[in-house]
């Protein structure tokens, strides 16, 4: 609980609420773990549980969605097996999970609580890939990665197949043993050099995918650190070498695995980032620090600009990743039929990209992990073009109401954090401006909030600095005056 204007606020319920002003349902139907099978489906599955598994995600993270294996061949390429939770086994589609998971499509992490899109005897039991000794189900996706990243798409299959995670590690300690940071924990040998060998697939990828023209940003993203349901500050996650090492790994598998749908004659639901409409602002911000980029978008260029400033300002490259960000726009999902012309992701620098590795949070990789299951077990598509086109217009209008829950719910913890700061004047940086007003972050702490006065002339990537005049915690509003 916090104080608000003299009153207890109780936070988890601020969150609830704002879940269901944008149309979400923090709560699954009576009765819907009723109707999970009591026992694991006895699905045909390959039998992989000897060969060394292992997770990387975060300390508290409980829906683990995928596992990876890698192996060196006698060419140098290196095979890489990635094991995505096998969902549609225990949640078909149609079935009264299925139904549910479909209301929300994904899992809303509003920093004070977690809803997930499955209930949790799925997500962070069954269907979890817990290092917990108990053999999983998984949909594995196998890809050959060559010696100049490049992957041998003759060579990707997908196959349901049973393994048991042998280790749950942790974004920070890997990353930190990774780049030889001084008494970072090393793991178990097996397991260290499993992690060497997915490194150096990893950074083939993403050194090819960078000379394609990928942009490497680095975007601070605040979460609130609670304390007796209090927001008592604001934690900034940052990249490092294990963060890299999924984001490559996933980022392949969701390139391969589109292809292989593709090679097949089969349609699905693509990921898209189409070229920025806003590409005019990119220009001037990239003028305003000595560069000159071409009228028309180019990935490659914006990448090598980024690049310069990452060295030139390392202190304030988030900053200019985060307008960067704002202005290529979001993405969204669309229908891809085999024949139809590829649009691709401006920001990853692919031409194919299919959400297939998340399906205890996303419910695109649900639909995306039943396709890829009917092609392994050689069976008829289970969507029509035309259910796959509906599913896709749903999930991206459901995933842009999740990040307005979740971008409300970061302007919730502010004003908490804030409330006790009303006339102090922080330094900021624009991060939207268009007709429903301008919206900054503090740079310390990194909050949100509005400038209400003064916020005539500004636009994204503009640096200003702001007086705190006002804040309602229960609105998550945050009110600022240009100083």
């Amino acid at each position: 609980m916090t104080r608000s204007g003299g009153h207890e606020v109780d936070m988890v319920q601020v969150a609830r609420r704002v879940l269901q002003e944008n149309g979400f349902e923090p709560d699954f139907p009576p009765g819907l773990e009723a109707t999970i099978p009591a026992h694991d489906p006895q699905e045909t599955a390959r039998d992989m549980s000897d060969l060394p598994w292992s997770s990387i995600d975060n300390e508290d993270s409980r829906d683990l969605d995928q596992v990876e294996v890698a192996e060196r061949l006698p060419d140098g390429s290196i095979r890489v097996l990635i094991g995505i939770a096998d969902v549609d086994a225990f949640a078909p589609r149609k079935s009264a999970v299925d139904r549910a998971a479909w209301t929300n499509t994904c899992s809303l992490y509003t920093g004070v609580h977690t809803f997930p899109m499955l209930p949790e005897v799925l997500s962070t039991n069954r269907t979890s890939l817990l290092a917990d000794g108990r053999d999983r189900l998984v949909v594995v996706t196998e890809m050959v990665v060559l010696k100049d990243g490049s992957l041998d798409d003759t060579k990707t299959a997908v196959y349901v197949a049973r393994l048991i995670n042998h280790a749950k590690l942790v974004y920070e300690r890997v990353g930190a043993w990774l780049e030889g940071v001084s008494g970072a924990q090393v793991p178990e040998t097996r397991i260290a050099d499993q992690l060497k060998l997915q490194d150096e697939a990893a950074r083939r990828l993403r050194a090819l995918r960078h000379q394609h023209g990928a942009l490497d940003l680095e975007t601070i993203e605040a979460h609130p650190i609670m304390q007796d349901g209090k927001v008592v500050s604001l934690e900034v996650q940052h990249k490092n070498r294990a963060r890299e090492l999924i984001e490559d790994l996933m980022i392949a598998a969701n390139g391969a695995t589109a292809r292989l749908l593709e090679k097949l004659d089969r349609s699905s639901i693509r990921r898209v980032v189409a070229k920025p409409k806003r590409w005019d602002r990119i220009i001037e911000l990239a003028q305003s620090l000595g560069t000159t980029l071409p009228a028309e978008p180019s990935a490659k260029a914006l990448n090598d600009f980024l690049a310069k400033r990452r060295v030139a300002d390392p202190a304030r490259f988030a900053d200019l990743s985060l307008s960067i960000v704002k202005l290529l726009g979001p993405g969204e999902y669309q229908l891809q039929r085999a024949t139809d012309p590829d649009i691709g992701h401006f920001g990853l620098a692919v031409e194919d990209y299919a959400h297939s590795t998340a399906p205890n949070r996303r419910y695109p990789d649900l639909i995306t992990q039943r396709l890829l299951k009917a092609v392994a077990n050689k069976e008829p598509a289970p969507y029509s073009d035309d259910d796959l086109a509906a599913l896709a217009s749903h999930c991206t209008e459901r995933e842009n109401a999740a990040r307005k829950v979740e971008r409300t719910m970061r302007k919730v913890a502010a004003a908490q954090l804030l409330s006790s700061r009303i006339g102090e004047t922080f330094d900021s940086i624009v991060t939207g401006a268009t007709e429903k007003g301008v919206f900054v972050r503090l740079l310390n702490p990194p909050a949100e909030g509005r400038v209400v006065r003064g916020e005539q002339g500004l636009d994204v990537g503009d640096a200003v600095r702001v007086k705190l005049i006002d804040t309602v915690i229960e609105r998550g509003f945050v009110d600022f005056a240009r100083a």
